[in-house]
């Protein structure tokens, strides 16, 4: 428990022998759940989790007889799909916050109080690294990554709504109780792409999200090696990404309430797209009358979306919080005393309003579908 708040953690794990035994090792001492879930692995990850989660429960004096819970799925689905499958857990269970650690040991559990804190004092619901927060942090990412999280960082600012929040593909994140039970985390997506969505999902629920500052020095450690095949997720993902945002426009601003963004969404995407193939046609053609009309027409259309991204923007302004890097320190044994006095985690409206006033990856391969196999059964 961590200030009087339950915590829990999911672990997905794909092929990560050698390393899932250390994240489960390592796991802080006021964790009180951690579903460490291996997605189908083919080498001995199921065999380390047992026996490291042995290891541990054996020595766990807790809120539940069990700190570890080894979940195994029969085949792999991808990181979305293990960790949709620990949420579901932990919301059953009823745990206040839920962090994710990766199965492959790149993210520094002693940083997790930082992604709860904001969860504890009421100031968001869903917390997530942040490696732009300060450009020290960006020489350690390597330059393939750099440009293309920015890239996508951009497409998600676009998809999500959350337009004052970066790298989108980070994957160090906490969530509420309360977040968990309003969005939709039963359809997230499942392969290499799950936060973006996730991120998607969380808006049309109006959750409030905080970014807090990320070294990339632990993630990119000597022997690192992505896994992600760019020619296979590259497409996927930005198929995924229109379908969210086309998913979120119709649900936050046709069906729940009217707004003119997502007309203006509509127009500025259709007239924009057909001018460029009229001006593209006209260029290859040669037609010098037909492409001065087609460039007005772009510029029509372009100035039609952005009308409708500054309203998006503006409309969701108060759903994002930037966690201050300058006092983002560890704590102090004070602190972390004074902060027990503060009570349990609440999300009364009084919360939320005064928030918002003051308010401005995981390697895991493949997508196939399985089923959970749950290893050992629940506790009564």
């Amino acid at each position: 428990m961590y200030r009087t708040v339950t915590v829990a953690v999911v672990v997905p794990a794909y092929n990560e022998s050698g390393y899932v035994g250390d994240v489960i090792d390592g796991l802080p001492d006021f964790v009180d759940r951690a579903y460490v879930v291996d997605d189908g692995s083919t080498d001995d990850t199921w065999r380390e989790i047992i026996d490291h989660a042995a290891r541990r429960n054996a020595t766990h004096d807790g809120r539940f007889e069990d700190l570890v819970v080894p979940i195994q799925h029969e085949e792999n689905r991808g990181v979305g799909g293990a960790i949709k499958t620990g949420y579901q857990r932990a919301r059953e269970e009823g745990l206040d916050a839920t962090a994710v650690l990766g199965g492959d040991d790149q993210m520094d559990p002693a940083e997790l109080k930082k992604y709860l804190d904001p969860i504890v004092d009421g100031e968001a619901d869903y917390t997530k690294g942040n490696r732009f927060a300060d450009p020290a942090y960006w020489a350690k990412m390597p330059r393939f990554r750099l440009i293309g999280n920015v890239a996508l960082s951009y497409l998600t600012k676009i998809a999500s709504g959350y337009w004052d929040s970066m790298d989108s593909q980070n994957g160090y994140t906490a969530i509420s109780l309360d977040a968990l039970e309003r969005t939709d985390v039963d359809g997230m997506y499942e392969y290499y792409g799950y936060c973006n969505d996730l991120l998607v999902r969380l808006n049309a629920a109006d959750v409030e999200i905080a970014d807090v500052a990320r070294s990339s020095e632990y993630a990119y450690t000597d022997g690192w090696k992505s896994h992600i095949d760019y020619r296979e997720y590259v497409p996927r993902v930005s198929g995924m990404l229109l379908r969210s945002w086309l998913w979120r426009l119709r649900r936050k601003y046709l069906l729940t309430r009217f707004e003119p963004i997502a007309p203006l969404y509509a127009l500025g995407s259709s007239v924009l797209g057909a001018s460029l193939l009229g001006l593209l046609s006209s260029v290859v053609r040669r037609d010098r009358d037909a492409t001065g009309t087609w460039v007005v027409a772009v510029t029509l259309g372009a100035l039609t979306f952005l009308a409708g991204a500054i309203l998006d923007r503006e409309d969701n302004r108060d759903l994002t919080v930037q966690i201050d890097p300058a006092t983002d320190g560890p704590e102090t044994a004070d602190d972390d005393q004074e902060r027990e006095s503060s009570g349990p985690l609440t999300r009364s409206a009084s919360a939320v309003d005064e928030s918002r006033e003051n308010g401005d990856g995981h390697r895991v391969d493949t997508s196939g579908v399985g089923q959970a196999e749950i290893r050992p059964p629940e506790d009564p």
